[in-house]
């Protein structure tokens, strides 16, 4: 069982009293004890073993005991750039990537996105955080402010990363042969995909036109399907 609790407030052998909603999701919904063990994780990378010391009505405080080994990061950071999804089809991206192992996603405004504007971002990343207590991660990746497609690309003359493209490109396995960077993005299109002028415009920062294959798969498919290719053939 693991548990966020933000950098600020840890410090070995020291007591700390959680909120009410994680007090609340030990005791009525793991049914914990005092005596229980339960890992927390800061959300930058680091896991510690404690121990619940007290349960009153409202309010569980632990005691932090000693930091965990953790090896649950990719040796690649891939940041996940997905344009803006309609409903839970987004909600499910983001908690996939996290599972997949991403080091940030950046939600993405594109010509043919159906949602142009949200106030979606503290949801999503609480998705986010849920996910990487959930996945064993202890870190936990950030779902930045949505950004149009043409700012994104302005912020760098080149990046490393792929588009992918329901018209066509390079198999992802070719595109990663002698891959070597530290970072990667991954840019995955709406429900109506990319425009040219967004592929072409993209291949300019540097971004490669890339393929998943024959079959043109639905926008929330095509992001998990990437990540998992990836990690598979960068880890």
């Amino acid at each position: 069982m693991r548990i966020y609790v933000p950098l600020d407030k840890i410090s070995l052998n020291s007591a700390i009293t959680l909120d009410q909603e994680k007090s609340h999701y030990l005791t009525s919904v793991m049914r914990c004890a005092v005596g229980d063990y339960l890992t927390v994780i800061n959300g930058k990378g680091k896991a510690y073993d404690a121990e619940i010391t007290s349960i009153l009505k409202k309010d569980v405080s632990i005691l932090i005991k000693s930091e965990l080994p953790n090896d649950s990061e990719s040796a690649i950071s891939i940041v996940l750039c997905q344009a803006i999804l309609k409903g839970s089809k987004m909600d499910m991206v983001i908690q996939k990537a996290v599972e997949l192992g991403v080091k940030k996603i950046i939600p993405l405004i594109s010509e043919r996105c159906l949602v142009k504007d949200t106030r979606k971002t503290p949801r999503w990343n609480k998705i986010a955080e849920e996910a990487a207590e959930q996945c064993g991660r202890a870190y936990i990746p950030e779902v930045s402010e949505p950004k149009l497609l043409s700012d994104f690309l302005n912020e760098s003359e080149k990046l490393t990363g792929l588009i992918f493209w329901e018209q066509g490109g390079a198999p992802i396995q070719k595109n990663l042969s002698g891959f070597s960077a530290n970072e990667l993005y991954i840019v995955i299109g709406p429900e109506g995909g990319f425009s040219v002028y967004e592929v072409l415009e993209a291949e300019k920062h540097g971004l490669i036109r890339t393929t998943l294959g024959k079959r043109i798969l639905k926008a929330d498919t095509a992001a998990i399907a990437s990540l998992a290719i990836i990690q598979n053939l960068l880890e």
